[in-house]
């Protein structure tokens, strides 16, 4: 029981420090900096909704998502009822996965000459910053298998603990 506490635990400050990862360049590109940005930033929108929702909105996103995560590895998510963190939890962990892991699938066809970029992102794709799409799409990797695992190992020791005789006394 608190070998799956321990690891549900880890797997939750795991998913928590991905989701931060992920955030903290979208709020200094709302800043204007365009360090690490996975293209041109030069090139990006520059409207105020663009801004808002694509950098500021994203960022407080996965802010959010990295306080639910943390709800696996605190004993403050202990106190919220099961269905209310696991199903958010396995939904999240499988379109978190499945993004990251399609975006390895196409550099992989891109590489073997299997697809070949659209033109509008050609030009993107060949660029040197390009290569910052492995990372961020590592961390969606990341983010999704840990938080799946925090899910998993909570699960696990949440029902042996309903399992567990009542004390009485």
């Amino acid at each position: 029981m608190e070998k799956d506490r321990s690891r549900a635990k880890a797997a939750g400050y795991i998913a928590g420090m991905a989701a931060l990862m992920y955030a903290l360049p979208h709020f200094w590109w709302g800043l204007g900096i365009g360090l690490a940005f996975p293209g041109d930033f030069e090139e990006a929108p520059g409207e105020f909704w663009s801004v808002l929702i694509g950098y500021w909105g994203m960022g407080g996103f996965a802010v959010l998502g990295a306080l639910f995560a943390l709800a696996f590895a605190m004993r403050w998510g202990e106190r919220l009822p099961r269905l209310l963190l696991l199903i958010p939890a396995w939904i999240a962990s499988a379109g978190f996965t499945l993004w990251g892991f399609s975006y390895f699938v196409l550099q992989f066809q891109l590489a073997i000459g299997r697809v070949q970029s659209a033109p509008a992102f050609a030009v993107q794709d060949a660029s040197p910053m390009a290569v910052w799409g492995y990372f961020w799409y590592g961390l969606f990797l990341v983010w999704g298998i840990s938080l799946g695992a925090a899910a998993l190992y909570t699960a696990k020791d949440r029902k042996k603990k309903s399992a567990l005789p009542a004390v009485t006394g």
